[in-house]
């Protein structure tokens, strides 16, 4: 292995996803070096541009965390990663488990494939740091047409479970952050509470 391919192994850090423009600065040949580490399994290929550093442990290597792998994809930390699994906490009826992840961002929209593993980027004027039971009850209808069940007995047990709620807390975070459907939604079942 050639000192130049040595000096660039010196910047890695096992469980790093690394775009090749971070990696450029500390090789001169960047793309043929990238080359010889893929080849000694040092770096695996996620996508084009992007690289990921295995950590290893006792059962082989440890794939990439999901936040580091999209925050490298869209070259910032201003994202959140949402999952469709995390309304079956609600206690509103949904039971599906769902394998696709959402990333809620201001530069991205569509399906992609990241280290094998699917997510869909949905572009959003505004979404919080951290979820809470009002922004999952609002996103829930934001995504109502990607769940597998019943709409309308989903949406009685919404209406059931927002009269249930904090009033204030709920129409802060559907003013914050519900679409023109789910907005009339909430306001309707807030207005018969």
């Amino acid at each position: 292995m050639s000192n130049a391919v040595v000096q660039l192994r010196k910047h890695l850090r096992p469980g790093q996803v690394y775009r090749r423009a971070d990696l450029a600065r500390f090789s001169s040949a960047v793309d043929r070096h990238l080359q010889l580490l893929m080849a000694d399994n040092t770096l695996q290929k996620l996508r084009n541009g992007v690289y990921y550093y295995p950590k290893k442990a006792s059962f082989g290597a440890v794939p990439p965390d999901d936040e580091k792998l999209v925050s490298t994809f869209l070259k910032e930390d201003n994202f959140y990663l949402a999952s469709l699994n995390a309304y079956n906490s609600l206690g509103v009826g949904t039971t599906q488990l769902y394998n696709e992840r959402l990333v809620y961002n201001h530069k991205r929209d569509g399906h992609f494939t990241l280290a094998g593993r699917p997510f869909f980027f949905v572009k959003r004027p505004r979404f919080p740091k951290t979820a809470s039971p009002e922004f999952l009850l609002v996103d829930l209808m934001n995504n109502l047409d990607f769940l597998a069940e019943d709409k309308e007995k989903l949406k009685d047990n919404v209406a059931k479970k927002a009269r249930s709620m904090d009033q204030q807390k709920l129409m802060k975070a559907v003013r914050d952050y519900a679409g023109v459907r789910s907005k009339k939604f909430f306001e309707s079942v807030l207005a018969d509470a």
